[in-house]
């Protein structure tokens, strides 16, 4: 491959606006190309082989529960050996390959997603039931990610050539960053193309290989983005795409002496299990396991009586029902203060009433939740806000051959409420009040979370009081609480939130690598 030369500084890459026709006909015509092609036996990559198992992970559409989006082979601990021994032998080479070939897969990997970001954006619409907006936003991300982590590998490695350290007389001392290993790569199906994108092209792009387990709601697109880096040229061995079974699979490589680590997305109790059983050693194990864990939260925004009602009331709408409330990040509660608490409530209760529910493939505001075991959580989580709350807004399932839950609003709801309190990763969104903005402070402190939070006001003195008090890992100011850009606004929480491994961000790429000094006597 040709090494890349006069790489701009990075920049994020566009939105597709969809108020224009011609970018909606455009997103038609990928969903019907798309569809054209589901239904598809897919086959687990390990090394240069595509294998095809009897045990099959059965991707649906969340949207309509009767078509098939994929038939996705199903790795177990045999096969996951195998691919663990493929990256080990994979990894001898690769993490010799210099810096820049590395990041060069990068930039053509970005490059042929943004040719096809429809395609990509058309299958999170059918699998993960995503509208056109959210589904753009996430292919963008994942196109961010590469662009941004290439750049980022190449910082590196220029600091590994010019790392300023205190010079001492007689000898030549330098710090280099070396891969680590061997990485397991867990990403989720909530951002099913950008986070899975952006754990393994981080991980690859400095110099490690990996064992990717993608959810199993959302396989064929984690298949698509394989392909894809199979199709620029990536070695085989670098990428091992094994779906499977958590218990079975995720377990076994989580405890194996030769994972050296392990790079997970996803709920609070899962992120705890596998720290949990990376921290015990086994035999042949000789290195401490290192975990990236980006988790839960019970995000919210605040609202003091300075603040643009209006504003504050779409944000609050916008952080709780986008992706049907299905982010990590998404505002599940907001604390507004006393006085202006009653006009809140009823601004977010009309706004919440315009959303309108159906097909993501025809990009209504509201779609489906991801599955059965979501939508029935969810459902039990509104029946406890019923006795917890006053229900202003929605509060039943919604009609429609899928997984459609009405947005639902509760208000007076008591801060230390479960739906204050638990993460529900559903369209439901609490209303708490407070006598002043620092209780509401403390209120929105008030959880074993720390991820996202938004704070509105007017008033400058209240706001710095807020940067510096509110407890998350992203605080925005006067804005929604979700949508953080790569390059812009690095992301990861605090306490059950996860290690606060700050994707996007100038610090990431060190998670997946060591730092080495050498001392030579001149």
């Amino acid at each position: 491959m040709s090494k890349t030369t006069n790489i701009q500084t990075f920049s994020n890459e566009p939105f597709v606006d969809f108020s224009q026709p011609d970018n909606r006909e455009a997103m038609k015509q990928a969903i019907a190309r798309v569809r054209a092609e589901l239904g598809q036996t897919l086959p687990l990559h390990i090394g240069d082989q595509k294998i095809v198992t009897e045990d099959k992970i059965v991707s649906i559409n969340p949207a309509n529960k009767d078509e098939v989006i994929g038939y996705m082979s199903k790795a177990n601990q045999q096969l996951a050996e195998q691919a663990m021994q493929t990256a080990l032998e994979t990894f001898e080479t690769w993490k010799k390959v210099p810096a820049r070939i590395r990041a060069d897969y990068l930039f053509k990997a970005a490059a042929l997603m943004r040719e096809r970001k429809h395609e990509f954006s058309a299958m999170m619409i059918l699998e993960a039931g995503k509208n056109y907006a959210e589904a753009d936003a996430d292919t963008a991300e994942a196109i961010d990610f590469m662009e941004f982590y290439a750049r980022e590998m190449l910082r590196l490695d220029q600091i590994n050539e010019t790392q300023p350290l205190t010079p001492i007389p007689g000898e030549d001392n330098r710090l280099t960053y070396i891969p680590l290993g061997v990485g397991i790569v867990i990403p989720p199906w909530n951002f099913p193309l950008a986070i899975c994108v952006g754990m393994t092209t981080a991980a690859v792009v400095s110099g490690n290989t990996v064992l990717l387990k993608p959810a199993s709601t959302t396989p064929v697109i984690a298949h698509m983005f394989v392909a894809l880096m199979e199709e620029i040229g990536l070695p085989p061995g670098v990428i091992n795409f094994i779906p499977g079974s958590g218990a079975e699979v995720g377990d076994y490589l989580t405890t194996h002496p030769k994972t050296r680590f392990i790079s997970f997305t996803g709920s609070k109790e899962v992120g705890l299990r596998i720290s949990r059983l990376a921290a015990d050693t086994v035999e042949g194990q000789i290195w401490m396991k290192r975990l990236v864990a980006e988790m839960g939260g019970k995000d919210g925004i605040v609202v003091d009586e300075t603040a643009d009602l209006d504003a504050a009331a779409q944000a609050i709408v916008a952080s709780a029902f986008g992706f049907q409330g299905q982010k990590c990040s998404a505002g599940s509660r907001a604390v507004i203060v006393e006085s202006v608490y009653p006009q809140i409530v009823e601004k977010v209760t009309e706004l919440t009433g315009r959303l309108s529910i159906g097909l993501p493939e025809e990009n209504y505001p509201s779609g489906p939740v991801i599955d059965e075991a979501s939508y029935n959580k969810i459902l039990d989580y509104i029946e406890i806000g019923k006795n917890e709350g006053r229900l202003v807004a929605g509060g039943n399932k919604a009609e429609g051959n899928g997984y459609y839950i009405q947005p639902t609003v509760f208000a007076d709801v008591d801060r230390k409420a479960r739906l204050m309190q638990e993460e529900i990763f559903g369209p439901v969104l609490a209303l708490c009040s407070a006598k002043d903005y620092q209780e509401a402070i403390e209120i929105y402190n008030d959880t074993e979370f720390g991820l996202t939070g938004a704070f509105f006001s007017t008033n400058e003195e209240r706001i710095s009081e807020a940067l510096e008090t509110m407890h998350c890992g992203n605080l925005y100011v006067n804005r929604k609480c979700t949508g953080a850009l790569v390059g812009a606004q690095p992301f990861g929480g605090f306490n059950m939130s996860g290690t606060d491994s700050k994707a996007g961000g100038h610090d990431y790429l060190l998670l997946f690598t060591q730092a080495k000094l050498t001392s030579r006597k001149l």
